[in-house]
């Protein structure tokens, strides 16, 4: 264990969160998401038994979210007509807006098969148990501008 960091950031994922450079991304996948399709050419890591809040609330406090682009946040849109709840988005809105100093403007949408061809392109896909629908999320990664 470290003291200051969460025990939810397994070696694993910590290991892949310090690989990862500027503008590289890593999707937070909710359990119905096809991580391991997606991520043919990624690292998955399985958090089973997770959902996509601790984990994202966790990451938050070690990544830099990329400064130089307006949505480094990206959930996946709902498919029109479908009446899934998405009021796990809520959840994701406080938890940026508590880390990030331009709040919960860095947040965007991408249409589902659109948020599949970014998933493909990430460097790392976190494959959790979240029951939630629509709770996939994209973050991309930035520079660590001040001193440590």
């Amino acid at each position: 264990m470290l003291k200051g960091i969460s025990p939810i950031l397994s070696p694993e994922l910590l290991k892949v969160l310090c690989e990862m450079g500027h503008s590289d991304t890593i999707v937070i996948a909710d359990g119905n998401f096809p991580a391991e399709t997606m991520g043919k050419d990624a690292i998955v890591i399985r958090m089973d038994g997770h959902g996509v809040p601790e984990i994202l609330e966790a990451i938050l406090k070690v990544f830099p979210l990329d400064q130089y682009v307006d949505k480094p946040v990206c959930l996946m849109e709902k498919v029109p007509g479908d009446p899934a709840d998405v009021s796990i988005w809520k959840t994701y809105e406080e938890m940026i807006a508590k880390e990030e100093s331009r709040g919960i403007s860095v947040i965007g949408t991408l249409e589902r098969f659109e948020f599949y061809e970014h998933a493909r392109k990430a460097y790392a896909i976190v494959a959790t148990s979240e029951t939630s629908q629509y709770a996939n999320i994209l973050l991309q990664k930035g520079c660590v501008l001040e001193d440590i």
